[in-house]
């Protein structure tokens, strides 16, 4: 095979549309995919492109600013002011949407002054690199509802929790403030054997029922006055009562008077638990 005939092959067998240019911009010869894409975009078969000043098209051009990038990067690899050009364009057909990348290089001959330029179609990397986009926009999408959905369940935890505390509360309120001062009353008049049984029972059940809810020395405060809540903060730091009275200026029978009130709010009276052991628990909860 002559080495005409095998350049002809060679470029007639690429995929890319190329053509050659002269040192004018006209041009010299086309392959088979550039004169196959002008016939089915509208051209007469047969028609090669041949003899067509391929830079006066891009100067005349409706989308000036594409064709004008094109046009000088042409003449720039003409000149040897650039070694390469490249660039990608959008050449969509009302049927379909397609891209091409462009790449301008010299020809590789000292002897004539010319210039390949071949149009390659990259429209199936363009469309997967769309379909990214479109794909890493709606993970960001979701992300963000996400997002605030966390936000979201977080407000709704937060406001759970402060429910619970409030109803808490108020139970220990209820019970404190307006039934166990009425039994305690009970327990102070004259009761049968059995009422007082009984009466003491009701109390010991009601003390229960709102121990759960004395999870802080600011739930104790719902039952302590501020001096007694002075008083176990101080006792669940270690202080003796001498140093509490000294400090509180009370005395010391003052501040054990305190400490039987303490125990009896907290449901130790009849029971050998430790006050500070008791009021340290309840702050570590």
């Amino acid at each position: 095979m002559r080495e005409t005939n095998l350049y002809k092959v060679v470029i007639n067998s690429m995929s890319a549309h190329i053509a050659i240019l002269d040192e004018d911009g006209i041009i010299r010869e086309t392959n088979q995919a550039w004169n196959d894409f002008s016939r089915n975009n509208g051209m007469k078969s047969g028609y090669d492109s041949i003899g067509v000043n391929y830079l006066s098209i891009c100067d005349l051009a409706k989308d000036k600013d594409g064709a004008d990038r094109v046009a000088g990067g042409i003449r720039k690899v003409l000149s040897g002011e650039m070694t390469e050009f490249f660039t990608q364009y959008p050449c969509h057909s009302p049927e379909k949407k397609r891209w091409f990348a462009l790449r301008v290089v010299p020809f590789r001959d000292i002897k004539i002054k010319r210039i390949i330029v071949s149009h390659e179609d990259i429209t199936p990397i363009m469309e997967a690199q769309e379909e990214l986009e479109i794909k890493e926009t709606e993970l960001l999408r979701e992300r963000e509802r996400l997002k605030e959905t966390n936000i979201a369940l977080r407000v709704l935890l937060q406001q759970r929790d402060e429910d619970r505390k409030r109803i808490e509360e108020t139970i220990y309120q209820n019970v404190d403030r307006l039934v166990l001062p009425y039994v305690d009353k009970l327990l102070q008049g004259k009761l049968t054997e059995k009422q007082q049984t009984l009466t003491e029972i009701i109390e010991t059940n009601l003390k229960d029922i709102v121990s759960p809810f004395l999870h802080s020395l600011s739930t104790l405060g719902l039952l302590l006055t501020p001096q007694e809540m002075e008083i176990a903060n101080m006792i669940r730091n270690g202080s003796t009562s001498k140093e509490m009275a000294e400090v509180l200026g009370l005395s010391v029978s003052g501040v054990d008077f305190h400490r039987k009130g303490l125990r009896r709010k907290l449901g130790l009276t009849n029971s050998a638990k430790n006050l500070r052991s008791h009021l340290l628990s309840l702050t570590d909860r």
